[in-house]
């Protein structure tokens, strides 16, 4: 039988280290501060060493030093900025908000790549990068026109703020690129009737063309129904809603969230019928929202049960989400996290043997 790879990857975040959490709470909840810088660094070792010592063939660094959140890290501080945003309400009851441009110019405050500088020093597997989607950032623009500068032209800088972000982060050797799009099954719940969504979908598809085949085969899109506290955003949001403009989107690569899902047989269908023939799907084996671990045996059973419907050559596996997105999260420890994480990858090479193929390692 000839041997393939079932290729295995994170989604990102990693809950943050106690201390790091408690010095961030004394610090107001100002996760910039510059006084914070040795226990980032420490945190990014430990996460590099425990990601390693899972058997990930590639990781991250665990999203130890985005700032605020995964959503908006790359805008955190901007001046022209107000905090009463967009608002995201999640199934725990909270909500959490996004900043409101206030006037121009728009631009990244960071970069990604930046987190990059650090951990490619310490890390001895590939890197893999996170950034988020041009359509949630899309979100900073509000509801009336900013005087003196269009949405139009406010889309115009963050489409050119987007590629340059993951350009840097292929410049600073990422070894693939994944494009947080979590809002798409949001923008379902805020508005049934698509009319959201479309556009989002357009706007992304703006920027993908915007690289070249080489470097979309490098990029991947990211899906799920969010994460924090031990909860979801719109997870009561019907697959079928969401898959057939998913993979409109022109990259190769798509991280699905699957494990949290009702009904896997379902949403297996829905991506069997909507797969495009270059275009590989890493179907999440794994829910970071369940405080229970996944056994590698349940994990391989997934992994097949997945099979059954994806070619073994266009599958791969991931989690459902981040651990830990937002950064003050404490539902999940880093124990946990990595157990999970290690149980992935086991039970992905389980599977792998069990299909008669091989996942390389």
């Amino acid at each position: 039988m000839v041997s393939r790879i079932i290729p295995t990857e994170p989604i990102g975040s990693i809950p943050r280290p106690i201390a790091l959490l408690d010095a961030i709470s004394a610090a107001g909840g100002d996760n910039s501060n510059p006084a914070l810088e040795p226990l980032y660094d420490e945190a990014v070792r430990d996460t590099i060493a425990r990601f390693e010592a899972t058997g990930s063939p590639i990781i991250t660094d665990g999203e130890q030093r985005k700032y605020q959140n995964f959503w908006t890290y790359s805008v955190h501080g901007l001046p022209n900025t107000a905090p009463d945003g967009f608002k995201i309400p999640f199934s725990a009851g909270h909500t959490r908000r996004m900043p409101r441009l206030l006037c121009k110019p728009f631009y990244y405050h960071r970069y990604a790549d930046e987190y990059l500088a650090f951990a490619s020093r310490i890390a001895r597997v590939p890197l893999k990068q996170a950034v988020i989607s041009p359509s949630a950032l899309s979100l900073l623009y509000p509801a009336e026109t900013i005087q003196g500068y269009s949405r139009d032209e406010f889309l115009a800088d963050l489409l050119t703020e987007h590629v340059t972000e993951v350009r840097r982060c292929f410049a600073r050797g990422a070894a693939c690129v994944q494009i947080d799009f979590t809002e798409r099954r949001l923008a379902m719940k805020v508005d049934p009737s698509g009319s959201l969504l479309s556009p989002f979908v357009e706007l992304n598809n703006l920027a993908f063309m915007r690289f070249s085949p080489a470097e979309r085969l490098k990029l991947g899109v990211h899906t799920c129904p969010g994460g924090d506290w031990d909860s979801t955003h719109s997870a009561d949001v019907d697959y079928a809603e969401l898959l057939p403009s998913l993979f409109a989107l022109n990259v190769t690569n798509f991280y699905a969230a699957l494990a949290g899902e009702a009904d896997r047989d379902y949403v297996l269908k829905l991506i069997r019928d909507r797969l495009r023939p270059h275009q590989r799907v890493f179907v999440g084996v794994i829910a970071p929202i369940d405080p229970r671990i996944e056994t590698p045996e349940e994990v391989r059973d997934r992994v097949i049960q997945a099979a059954h419907y994806i070619p073994i050559e266009r599958l791969g596996t991931t989690d459902d989400c981040g651990f830990a997105p937002f950064c003050d999260d404490r539902s999940t420890s880093r124990d946990t996290a990595f157990a999970k994480i290690r149980a992935r990858v086991e039970g992905t090479m389980l599977a792998a043997r069990a299909l008669g193929s091989s996942n390389g390692r």
